[in-house]
């Protein structure tokens, strides 16, 4: 019965439980290192752990976003929180070429296609300004991606295309520079 027990607490409890304290917990003996350390475990802790984090509704009004949270299917109206662009521009001017961990890689198409690092949970945003926008923005020809290299130094990758040529290069927040990079076709 009392190894019922403890695999009860097991699926029922730590289950539901942060990383770091199952990390605490596996120092309690053999048996729960064991049992924290299965891949079964691991899989009925992922599920459980996504199936209850809360959901969150977007909606786009002029220059904000309402952010809404929804537990349990209903929506919470006392937790709205709504943010404001970077300039209080009009969202429809935004174009979003890539987030990665909460940043949002953004171009202004409203004053020369400026490209914008933003942090929206923050609302602190950087302008990345050089002649490199001065042509025309093309919408579905631009990418980009984020990444934090060995030194942890944020990295934000900007591939354009324009007129058939494609241009690449590498911003590092902490040079505070461009990089440009060859591409092989």
């Amino acid at each position: 019965m009392d190894k019922l027990g403890s695999e009860l607490i097991v699926d029922e409890i730590f289950t539901t439980l942060p990383a770091k304290a199952i990390g605490r917990f596996k120092g309690l003996s053999k048996f729960y290192r064991n049992e924290l350390s299965n891949d079964n475990f691991e899989i009925m802790h992922s599920r459980r752990i996504l199936s209850s984090l809360q959901k969150k509704l977007l909606s786009l009004k002029d220059n904000s976003i309402v952010v809404d949270n929804i537990v349990g299917r209903n929506l919470q109206a006392d937790t709205t929180k709504t943010i404001i662009s970077p300039l209080n521009v009009h969202l429809s001017f935004l174009h979003v070429i890539a987030s990665f961990k909460g940043l949002l890689l953004i171009c202004n198409e409203r004053f020369c296609c400026e490209l914008i690092l933003w942090n929206p949970t923050t609302r602190r945003f950087k302008f990345f300004a050089d002649d490199y926008f001065d042509r025309n923005f093309e919408r579905n020809a631009d990418t980009g991606g984020m990444y934090f290299d060995d030194l942890n130094d944020l990295k934000v990758l900007h591939i354009r295309r324009y007129c058939n040529v494609v241009n690449a290069r590498v911003y590092s927040c902490r040079r505070e520079s461009w990089r440009i990079l060859t591409v092989i076709h």
